[in-house]
């Protein structure tokens, strides 16, 4: 059977609360679970820059050859800082981390800006100085050790990662998380209405009975409740006694 937008809004309509309920449930339960039960996770950065420590200072310091090596070692750069080389320093120079080099790896994430020379460091954890102090330990260890490593002296460090009394943490974000958990409840509870219209298969009014036996309609039999049937034994009640009245008088 075809349903045409009507019966999809009276769908909806039929079902609204069922709708509204799963909704508010998954909202409600996504904000109090991203408010009171995530741990937040911190974010500290740093920048480095990769250049010629030998260049002269002056017109002649611009050298497009110069530039473009730089910006080919970045890639080259950006491996080496996530390898046991630079970590089992950071390890064995900074022991209050209490983290193995491999933990040190996943915790760091280095990223470049297309066609600049500046690499940012940036390392999340539960503990926004503690964030702070790796990412400034490993860009430190970094641009003392790559000197050793590629024999060059062309990494310098642009700024550090410094303590924020209010860090503001990056996750969870529970303004997000409810606004997809709306959007996925709001789907799913359609999805459940739709579903539910679509296994009922009993008929409860004139249109089922033409749409799904091709019949019109003679009579029908309302269902009532209780209440209406004291209602109407009252009213009989009342009517049998006027009745009797009228029989005596007359």
């Amino acid at each position: 059977m075809e349903l045409d937008l009507k019966d999809y809004l009276r769908i909806i309509q039929k079902r609204i609360w069922l709708i509204l309920c799963i909704v508010v449930f998954a909202c409600v339960s996504t904000g109090v679970i991203s408010y009171f039960f995530i741990q937040p996770v911190y974010s500290a950065s740093t920048k480095l820059i990769v250049n010629k420590s030998n260049e002269r200072v002056g017109i002649d310091q611009i050298d497009i050859n110069s530039i473009n090596t730089n910006l080919r070692l970045i890639d080259t750069y950006k491996e080496i800082i996530k390898t046991p080389a630079i970590m089992d320093v950071v390890v064995r120079d900074f022991p209050q981390f209490a983290l193995t080099a491999e933990e040190l790896i996943e915790k760091v994430k280095v990223s470049s800006v297309n066609n600049t020379q500046v690499m940012t460091l940036q390392v999340q954890d539960r503990s926004y100085d503690k964030a702070v102090q790796m990412v400034n330990a490993v860009s430190k260890v970094f641009q003392k050790e790559i000197s050793t490593i590629m024999k060059v002296d062309n990494v310098s460090l642009l700024n550090e990662a410094k303590p924020m009394a209010h860090p503001v943490p990056v996750k969870p974000n529970p303004m997000l998380n409810i606004a997809i958990s709306f959007v996925v409840s709001l789907m799913a509870a359609l999805g459940l209405a739709f579903l539910l219209e679509y296994l009922d298969d009993t008929i409860k009014s004139e249109a089922d009975v033409e749409a799904y036996l091709g019949l019109p309609t003679l009579s029908l039999i309302s269902k009532m409740k209780e209440e209406d049937l004291a209602v109407q034994k009252s009213t009989r009640q009342n009517q049998q006694v006027g009745e009797s009245k009228h029989a005596t008088i007359n």
